[in-house]
């Protein structure tokens, strides 16, 4: 056998019996959530022939705010042209009028860029989302980068401040709480939540729909994530509890000429494009934020929201194909199950995930800034033995193997 062939786990089963029992695994779960979502192949072909799409973007309601927005949202992690940007006005043209930033985005010069954008449409007629480090944070902190926050945007309010990158669930006890309703009460924003995507997003999550007090929640979701079991029933309760739902990391990316993704077929739909709609298809979503940082992307993810076309059984087949055969280069952030059988520091997933800008987003010189920004001793590959956090690993990732590949793509010699 091809040592190629075999899946990277302690069991040694080879790869292809791997992906044969995981795909007959997981259909009953995304075929069963989705069934009701789903269109004939012939259904979708008439709904894409006969029904026009929309003048705008859909909206929805986001959880108990009230609030309306568009089910597509900008993420801003980049800087724009301050004279006249053209992401930006199309998209406000288009309905597109939720900007998602943060004070750590583009070092802070997102926010400058997007200023004079706001001068030029109007504040009322925008919503914006930033964002406060977690790291560290404390009450203070937060406060301080809310103000910070406003001085960039030149504006007097932000519509939603979120506690960015929550991964301990310390930052939903009472003090933070109190905070969030002090932000709210002060006018200095309308809503209150947090952004997560790590190790203990669930319980994040779950501890957030106990203790009330968070307006709405950004976190990863995607066509690879539908059979979760611990995901789904912390998302029940989160909407349940009336907290707005949006998703982040829809594309659950890997690199762009893995055979798996270029081999997607459909009449209607990119693979970019068919990713978003299944997020769209479960009802408990208000919407997705995209990294939309050229036309094309922004042309093609704009025409996906407006359409009324659904994905059909056969395209969400194909998703829950790709989820499974590209699980070996897609890290889910679960740090804390692969790290913990490490002897050393080791950032595996911070790294993987900036290993995953440069390859899938294109954004080479943001993710070799992050990469630079770890200590040697995170960035260490020498000399550690990475079998028992392979082993571990719930994705079959060759841990070694990727992190060698992160070194040679990021790694900027002086």
């Amino acid at each position: 056998m091809n040592p190629d062939d075999r899946n990277h786990n302690d069991h040694g089963r080879s790869r292809r019996d791997f992906l044969r029992t995981a795909i007959t695994g997981a259909g009953l779960t995304f075929t069963g959530a989705f069934a009701l979502s789903a269109a004939t192949e012939d259904e979708a072909r008439k709904q894409a022939e006969s029904t026009p799409a929309s003048a705008r973007v859909p909206r929805k309601t986001l959880g108990n705010t009230g609030a309306e927005i568009p089910i597509l949202l900008q993420g801003c992690a980049m800087t724009f042209d301050k004279k006249y940007d053209k992401i930006l006005h199309r998209g406000f043209e288009e309905g597109v009028d939720y900007l998602d930033t943060a004070l750590m985005y583009a070092d802070g010069e997102s926010h400058r860029t997007i200023a004079p954008f706001i001068k030029q449409v109007t504040r009322e007629k925008l919503w914006i989302t930033s964002k406060g480090p977690s790291e560290g944070a404390t009450v203070e902190s937060y406060t301080k980068n809310l103000d910070t926050c406003l001085q960039q945007l030149e504006t007097d309010h932000l519509d939603l401040y979120f506690m960015h990158e929550v991964d301990d669930p310390k930052y939903l006890d009472p003090e933070y709480i109190a905070m969030g309703e002090g932000m709210r009460k002060s006018g200095k924003t309308r809503f209150f939540g947090f952004s997560c995507h790590g190790k203990q997003m669930v319980e994040c999550m779950d501890k957030a729909a106990s203790v009330g007090g968070i307006d709405v929640i950004m976190f990863r979701y995607n066509f690879a994530r539908y059979g979760d079991l611990a995901l789904n029933k912390v998302v029940d309760k989160c909407r349940k509890a009336g907290i707005g739902l949006i998703a982040m990391k829809t594309q659950n990316s890997v690199p762009g000429d893995q055979k798996e993704v270029v081999e997607f077929q459909s009449k209607n739909f990119t693979l970019g494009q068919a990713k978003l709609k299944a997020v769209w298809a479960d009802e408990r979503i208000a919407a997705a934020v995209s990294h939309m940082d050229n036309t094309t992307k922004h042309a093609e993810n704009i025409e996906a929201a407006k359409s009324p076309v659904q994905l059909s059984m056969h395209e969400f087949q194909q998703l829950q194909r790709i989820a499974t055969t590209s699980a070996h280069l897609s890290c889910q952030g679960c740090a804390h199950i692969c790290e913990s059988r490490l002897d050393a520091p080791v950032k595996v997933a911070d790294t993987l995930r900036y290993l995953m800008y440069h390859e899938c987003y294109n954004d080479s010189a943001r993710a070799q800034r992050l990469y630079g920004r770890l200590t040697p001793e995170q960035r260490r590959l020498d000399g550690i033995d990475f079998a028992a956090a392979t082993a571990a690993c719930p994705q079959g990732i060759d841990i070694a193997s990727r992190l060698k590949e992160a070194r040679r793509a990021l790694e900027v010699i002086a």
